[in-house]
């Protein structure tokens, strides 16, 4: 018998949502042997709404939270002690009585570029069709590439890959750091700067939330929050907050330390890429939250009469 009780991590069951779910057992055998030792973790697995229904855009089946909402509910009702999740899955404002309690270190937070007809977006010959499910990265190829063609295109990287090499689309975009964690990197043509494609706000970080009351689990995952990573995670959430953005808008969004000071980039554009409004600002490291919400505030404040950020169509990020 089990000297602990059995600690239960939440997650979603795609290859990359298990993968990352492991990665927080490691670290928490690392950091509690106890738990290893005695084999008190399980992972358990939640399929999503997101997951289940893959033939409807996400505006039409109710936005991003439909990729944590089962594991929400799970968490809520004691069936899971913490829930790994992606942080850009994540919706903006965490349910009342859960708390961000950790956030492991970044992986590359850059978008990949796979194609086996051109090294980059920029080598893509006009007409060529892109298959994406994101609005944010949708936009960005059209503000630099108005003469390719942008279609829907769902589902985990595998079945992106299939769509891929049954010539269904000449290219795509998946995060790095999906890939690197799968140990799928060589499939990317190439990675895409930050110049190029500004990420999703949150991209390539793995939060882990609990419920705020459960003062034993917080002081569990304590060693494994990355203090640097949590900081800009938390800005481009600020950010975001303040736009209205879950999955409504085309939002990007990165934050970078150095030191003491944080440099934080936005972006906001019209669905057809034709308008984008940007802010490159930086400030103090320590109030990154404030950062973010100011940085979201003066680029709401730029965009034109019209330019209606809440009316936007929803995307996956």
């Amino acid at each position: 018998m089990n000297a602990l009780p059995l600690f239960r991590i939440g997650t979603r069951g795609s290859p990359l949502a298990l993968a990352q779910a492991r990665m927080v057992e490691r670290r928490l055998a690392a950091c509690h042997p106890a738990l290893a030792q005695t084999g008190a973790t399980d992972i358990v697995a939640i399929r999503t709404s997101g997951d289940r229904i893959q033939d409807r855009t996400l505006a039409e089946i109710g936005g991003k939270g439909l990729f944590t909402r089962e594991i929400d509910e799970a968490l809520a009702e004691a069936r899971i002690d913490i829930a790994v999740h992606s942080c850009k899955d994540m919706p903006t404002r965490l349910q009342d009585g859960f708390v961000l309690a950790a956030v492991l270190e970044r992986e590359d937070c850059r978008d990949a570029f796979l194609s086996s007809k051109a090294a980059c977006l920029a080598d893509l010959p006009s007409g060529a069709v892109v298959g994406t499910a994101s609005l944010r990265r949708a936009a960005q190829i059209l503000n630099h590439r108005p003469d390719l063609v942008v279609r829907p295109l769902r589902g985990n990287i595998e079945t992106r890959l299939t769509r891929l090499q049954d010539g269904v689309i000449d290219a795509t975009l998946l995060a790095m750091a999906g890939l690197n964690r799968l140990g799928l990197a060589h499939v990317a043509a190439s990675a895409l700067s930050i110049e190029e494609m500004l990420p999703a706000v949150a991209q390539g970080a793995i939060g882990i939330v609990c419920r705020e009351a459960d003062a034993k689990t917080r002081a569990l995952l304590a060693p494994l929050d990355h203090a640097e990573t949590h900081r800009a995670i938390d800005a481009e959430r600020a950010f975001l907050a303040v736009l209205d953005g879950s999955c409504r808008t085309p939002i990007a969004g990165l934050a970078e330390i150095h030191g003491d000071r944080m440099r934080f980039r936005g972006l906001i554009l019209s669905p057809d890429g034709r308008e984008a409004h940007a802010i490159d600002t930086e400030g103090c490291a320590a109030e990154a939250a404030a950062l973010g919400h100011d940085a979201g505030e003066t680029l709401r404040d730029r965009c034109p009469p019209g330019f209606r950020i809440a009316d936007m169509p929803e995307n996956s990020a």
